[in-house]
C-alpha cells in the first residue's frame, strides 16, 4: 500500500513538470523553435507586442511590474518604453482600443492573448503571424491560411511584406502550395521569422510567467521522490523479512 502511494505521488509529479500546453493541431505546422527561458528574446518579444499587438490585444492576466522583474528591464526603460496604455507599473496590460470601436470596425473585438499560447500552441501562433496574404475580397485585404476569413488586419505587413498565396486545384477541392512574396518589407526572411519567433516566445511567458520555476521545481521534486521511494522500498524490505 504504502509502495503504491509514492508511486501515485510521484506519477503525478511527474505530470506535473509536463508542460500544460498541448494543442490540437501543435502537430500540424512548422516548431516554433522559441525558448521561454531565453530572456533576450523575450524582453525583445515585448517590444514587439507592445509596438505592434497591444493597440489593439490586451494581456489582462499580466502586470507591468511582473514582467519588468521577471525580464530584467529596469522600471524606468520600462515605463518609458513598454508602457503606452498606462502611467502605473502595477497595472494590467490593457489595449488602446476603445471596445466599441473595435467592434464597429472588425465586427468583434480583438480578444484578450494573454492564454493564447496555452489555447492554441505556440507552433499555431508562429504559422498564423507567417500566413498572411493578399486577398482583395477581404474588408482588410488579406486573409490568412491558419484562420480563414481572419477580421485581422496584417499588421506586420511593412515588416515581412506583401505575400500571394498559390493554392493548387484537386478535383472540386483547393489546396495551398507556397507563397509567393510580390512585395519585400524592411525585414529579410530571417529576420522576420526571428521577430516573429520573439513575440512567440513572449505570448507562451505571459500566458504562464512561472513556467520554468514550476518545470526547475518538479525536476528537483522528482529526484526527491525518486530517492525517498529507495528508502522507503528498504525500509519495508528490513520491516517484513522477519515476517516472511
Amino acid at each position: 500500500m504504502l509502495i503504491k502511494k509514492l508511486a501515485s505521488a510521484l506519477a503525478a509529479v511527474l505530470l506535473a513538470a509536463l508542460p500544460i500546453v498541448a494543442s490540437a493541431n501543435e502537430g500540424s505546422y512548422e516548431p516554433a523553435g522559441n525558448d521561454v527561458r531565453n530572456i533576450a528574446s523575450l524582453q525583445r518579444g515585448a517590444r514587439n507586442f507592445m509596438n505592434y499587438c497591444s493597440g489593439c490585444h490586451s494581456a489582462k492576466f499580466v502586470r507591468y511590474n511582473r514582467l519588468a522583474e521577471d525580464l530584467r528591464i529596469p522600471e524606468a526603460e520600462l515605463m518609458k518604453n513598454l508602457m503606452f496604455t498606462s502611467e502605473k507599473p502595477f497595472d494590467t496590460i490593457n489595449s488602446a482600443m476603445p471596445v466599441e470601436s473595435a467592434k464597429s470596425w472588425f465586427g468583434a473585438a480583438p480578444p484578450d492573448v494573454s492564454l493564447i499560447a496555452r489555447s492554441r500552441g505556440t507552433d499555431y501562433i508562429y504559422a498564423y503571424l507567417h500566413g498572411f496574404y493578399r486577398d482583395p475580397s477581404r474588408p482588410t485585404g488579406v486573409n490568412n491560411t491558419v484562420l480563414k476569413g481572419t477580421a485581422m488586419p496584417h499588421v506586420l505587413a511593412d515588416l515581412q511584406g506583401v505575400q500571394t498565396a498559390v493554392f493548387k486545384t484537386e478535383g472540386e477541392m483547393k489546396e495551398f502550395e507556397k507563397f509567393e512574396l510580390t512585395q519585400k518589407g524592411t525585414l529579410t526572411p530571417e529576420q522576420y521569422d526571428d521577430f516573429v519567433r520573439d513575440t512567440v516566445n513572449f505570448l507562451q511567458y505571459i500566458g504562464e510567467p512561472i513556467e520554468t520555476k514550476r518545470k526547475d521545481l518538479g525536476v528537483w521534486v522528482t529526484l526527491f521522490l525518486l530517492m525517498f521511494t529507495g528508502f522507503a522500498y528498504l525500509l519495508y524490505k528490513e520491516y517484513w523479512k522477519d515476517v516472511r
